[in-house]
């Protein structure tokens, strides 16, 4: 369930990128993308190191699903931020709601990073903006998963 989950949330952030104009430096969709970061933690609890391979089909699928444009950049900042969120949350042997945090707060800022540049966009002012509102879901989770 998980897998399918992560598929379908790389598929819609990408679509959403592509549809909802950002509010000044804030692009909304940012807040979703903190979510797949989760889901591919909880995906991988499920799946191992198959995660890696579902990762890359809800990338192709977002290329014909999204602008392509915007899909390359975002596929590219996945596939290198998700990799290093996959390798935090592997070494790290803490409970799940602290390898949620920490692989979140490692891998976003890499994903902002990335994906600002690629499209052009990149200052620190927008990296960080996005950056917040991708731990924005973490910490979320976290503060839900201490109760």
């Amino acid at each position: 369930m998980w897998a399918v989950v992560y598929v379908v949330s790389i598929v819609l952030v990408n679509w959403l990128f592509t549809i909802i104009p950002p509010i000044g430096i804030w692009q909304p969709t940012s807040v979703i993308v903190g979510l797949t970061f989760i889901f591919r933690d909880l995906a991988q609890r499920k799946l191992g190191h198959w995660v890696i391979p579902v990762m890359l089909i809800g990338g192709v699928i977002s290329y014909f699903m999204a602008d392509p444009f915007v899909a390359v950049a975002s596929i590219t900042a996945f596939l290198v931020s998700e990799g290093v969120d996959w390798g935090v949350y592997t070494i790290t042997k803490r409970p799940l709601k602290d390898r949620i945090l920490l692989s979140s707060a490692i891998g976003t800022p890499i994903d902002s990073i990335i994906f600002t540049a690629m499209i052009g966009i990149m200052n620190p002012m927008n990296v960080i903006v996005m950056t917040a509102s991708k731990m924005v879901s973490a910490l979320l989770v976290w503060i839900g998963l201490r109760k």
